[in-house]
């Protein structure tokens, strides 16, 4: 799986470990998160509603991947020296069978996503188009790119806009099994 980013720049393939990191839903709200705030791994917990422990595994995994990193050590309300992560902005793009991950590595994104969905609200959503089209591979393929190059402008360009209220979202094309 390679992506064009631009005329210049190319993403390399996702390895079978790349893969296996963001085929969970937790980890990719995590990395969702720390790209919004730098976090400690107790208020990672607290905001997701899980173990300490099982947060350190999975903020485990995504340092070990390079999507998230340590921040400067920082001082808590109590006094007390906090370590938070942020993500390292790596993006991603999985085009490949997730399905290397297990079997639930394909719906981790979705699952992720209905759950940010759900946590935002009823009004929150600001567009949802739902679709089936019939598509030749070279239809598909020239869908993805055009998609792919809107996406990466506004993904190149985030920071310029970091003032601006943050809006997530997930694009899926799929075959449909009839």
């Amino acid at each position: 799986m390679e992506e064009q980013t631009s005329a210049d720049e190319v993403r390399p393939a996702a390895s079978a470990r790349e893969v296996k990191a963001l085929a969970h839903p937790l980890r990719l709200r995590i990395l969702r998160l720390c790209g919004l705030h730098e976090l400690t791994n107790k208020q990672l917990a607290d905001r997701l509603g899980q173990d300490p422990g099982t947060m350190l595994y999975h903020v485990r995994q995504l340092l070990a991947t390079g999507f998230l990193e340590a921040a400067a050590v920082r001082t808590g309300e109590s006094g007390a020296l906090e370590k938070p992560y942020r993500s390292t902005g790596r993006s991603w793009h999985l085009d490949t069978a997730l399905g290397q991950a297990g079997p639930d590595g394909p719906l981790a994104p979705v699952e992720a996503f209905r759950e940010e969905l759900a946590e935002a609200g009823p009004d929150a959503l600001a567009s949802l188009s739902r679709f089936v089209l019939h598509l030749s591979e070279a239809d598909a393929e020239d869908l993805l790119t055009r998609i792919h190059a809107v996406l990466n402008e506004y993904t190149a360009s985030d920071r310029q806009r970091s003032e601006q209220p943050p809006y997530g979202g997930i694009f899926v094309l799929h075959r449909s099994s009839d």
